[in-house]
C-alpha cells in the first residue's frame, strides 16, 4: 500500500452504510472498523477515498449477506483536495469488496468512476477500473 499524494479528508466515519460499485454480490455495506489508520485513543477513525475499511454485508446474495469483508473506498461526496491544488467530490459514496487483504478485489466490473488516489494505492483495483478520475 503507497502513500496517497493528495490531502484526502475523511468524510465517511465507522457505522455509514455505503454501496458497492462492483459485481461481488454485495450491494450495502456497514463499515466496521477503519484499517492500518493511527488516531488518538477514543477516537473513533474516519475513513477517506483509499483507505481499507473492514464491513459487514447489509444487502446483496443471500451467501453474501452477515459476512465480514474487507473494501476500498473508491468514492466520497465530501470534496477533499489534490496536490495541484485542485478539488474533487464525488456524488456518491461507494467502495469496492475484496478477496483478502492483499487489495485483490472480488468483483471483475466497476460501475462509474473511481478516484485517482484509490487506484494508485491499490494497483489491483486499478487493473479493473474502467474509468479513473
Amino acid at each position: 500500500m503507497k502513500a496517497v499524494k493528495a490531502n484526502v479528508t475523511n468524510g465517511i466515519s465507522v457505522g455509514t452504510y455505503l454501496e458497492t460499485c462492483d459485481n461481488s454480490g454485495a450491494k450495502v455495506l456497514k463499515i466496521t472498523a477503519v484499517k492500518r489508520k493511527k488516531t488518538v485513543k477514543g477516537r473513533v477513525p474516519g475513513a477517506g477515498v483509499g483507505d481499507m475499511v473492514m464491513a459487514s454485508v447489509k444487502k446483496g446474495r443471500p451467501d453474501m449477506r452477515k459476512q465480514v469483508v474487507f473494501a476500498v473506498i473508491v468514492r466520497q461526496r465530501k470534496e477533499y483536495r489534490r496536490a495541484d491544488g485542485t478539488r474533487v467530490k464525488f456524488e456518491d459514496n461507494s467502495a469496492v469488496v475484496l478477496k483478502d487483504d492483499k487489495g485483490n478485489p472480488k468483483g471483475t466490473i466497476f460501475k462509474g468512476p473511481l478516484a485517482k488516489e484509490a487506484c494508485e494505492r491499490w494497483p489491483a483495483v486499478a487493473k479493473v477500473a474502467s474509468i479513473i478520475v
